[in-house]
């Protein structure tokens, strides 16, 4: 394929994680040194920022700053939820994509998100392909839901895996302080795949975490969920139940939505906004065995904790933004980068391996049913064998007075 000259966009999009930003530093970093892009444009807030014509110059932000991108969580070029609708439905949106590429010559577009983001991946680059403007078109993954297609783990989850086994060995250590019983219900992120939740698996492990595990794979059913409870209680005094936000029961309905109207709530994509779910099962504990029972919900704490991210994680991620570009520049568009894992004298390596956008958009990966243990209540070696090589290492954090220091953006237009 020839060679295609021109500027570069990338944005960010969705829930973000603590290693986001490695990615997108990775992009910039490369489009930036690459004599085929001639300039490297931030879109603030996603796809929203080019259809506001909301720039940054990435080249006109200090290097030295930017490197501390590698090492800052959530979205630095913010983030947004903003579903653009289907092209043959309406494709005002589009236009004025085209419109702002063609105004500045951008020839690259790289988005940095989840399901969602490469499904706006996908519209955009095959309504350019339709159009016929040449640009092409890269996902860089994130997710700490670890549920996109194909690619055998997502940028992002192996530090959320190590934040949630890590913070379920520490709780284990503070429910078993007391001589009393308590039964300690913790909420972990994950709609419909219970990747972060089985992450607790890790924890018992090492023999500091949860009795039990439930995951949105398999339908809950409280009755049962509550006889096992009550077996572990009466038996040690002590019971932790680690569970996915996302669980439902037979017929569909979230066990979240047992003690709240979900109904009002929903995000620009029509999700559900979930939560709540240890409140709820913990003063139905509470209700049905009189025992102490605390709840609680690690919420946002699972996806911006970068103290305790996984150097893994965090060398990968900044590889996926990498080698967007690099592949890009080579010809290829219409792709998301992902990995790919093999061994090498019995030792875990990550490789790039790129997937089609289509079969990647809207698709989601859930955990193998046979990763689970025989009562469907906690995880197998399977998923361990699979996860630990995920949150290994530490990075190097640059602090100043003790604290991380995070990018400072100069976000010039």
């Amino acid at each position: 394929m020839s060679t295609l000259k021109g500027a570069a966009i990338i944005g960010q999009s969705g829930g973000p994680t603590s290693v986001i930003n490695s990615s997108a530093y990775g992009c910039i970093k490369t489009a930036l040194e690459n004599e085929n892009i001639t300039t490297v444009y931030g879109a603030l807030n996603g796809i929203k920022g080019v259809l506001n014509d909301n720039l940054i110059d990435m080249g006109k932000e200090d290097p030295e700053e930017l490197a501390l991108m590698k090492q800052t969580p959530s979205s630095a070029l913010g983030s947004c939820r903003y579903k653009i609708k289907d092209p043959e439905v309406d494709d005002t949106d589009y236009k004025r994509i085209l419109e702002i590429f063609k105004k500045y010559d951008v020839r690259y577009f790289f988005y940095n998100g989840g399901n969602d983001s490469m499904d706006t991946c996908n519209k955009i680059s095959k309504f350019m392909l339709k159009n016929g403007y040449e640009c092409r078109v890269m996902g860089i993954p994130k997710t700490i839901d670890n549920d996109l297609e194909g690619t055998d783990h997502c940028p992002g989850y192996g530090s959320a895996a190590k934040y949630i086994a890590t913070s379920m060995m520490e709780i284990y250590r503070d429910a078993r302080v007391y001589d009393t019983g308590m039964i300690t219900i913790v909420e972990i992120m994950g709609r419909n795949a219970g990747w972060l939740t089985a992450a607790a698996s890790l924890a018992s492990y090492k023999g500091n975490g949860p009795d039990l595990i439930f995951l949105p794979e398999v339908p809950f059913d409280i009755d049962s969920f509550m006889a096992k409870v009550k077996a572990i209680y009466e038996k040690n005094s002590k019971c932790i139940v680690a569970v996915s936000e996302g669980i439902r029961d037979k017929d569909g309905k979230y066990i979240s939505e047992y003690g709240a109207d979900l109904a009002k709530t929903k995000d620009s994509f029509g999700h559900a906004q979930l939560g709540g779910l240890a409140s709820f099962l913990a003063n139905y504990v509470k209700e049905k065995t009189g025992a102490k029972v605390r709840g609680i919900e690690l919420s946002l704490l699972q996806r911006c904790a970068a103290h305790c991210a996984s150097k893994n994680d965090v060398e990968e991620s900044f590889t996926s933004g990498k080698a967007a570009v690099e592949n890009a520049v080579a010809g290829i568009t219409d792709k998301m980068v992902g990995f790919e894992r093999s061994y090498v004298n019995g030792k875990y390596v990550c490789n790039i391996k790129l997937f089609d956008l289509t079969v990647v958009a809207n698709t989601e990966k859930r955990i193998p049913l046979d990763w689970l243990n025989e009562t469907k209540d906690g995880m197998n070696e399977k998923f361990i064998e699979y996860a630990l090589p995920l949150i290994q290492g530490e990075p190097d954090i640059i602090k100043e007075d003790g604290l991380p220091k995070f990018v400072q953006l100069k976000k010039i237009k």
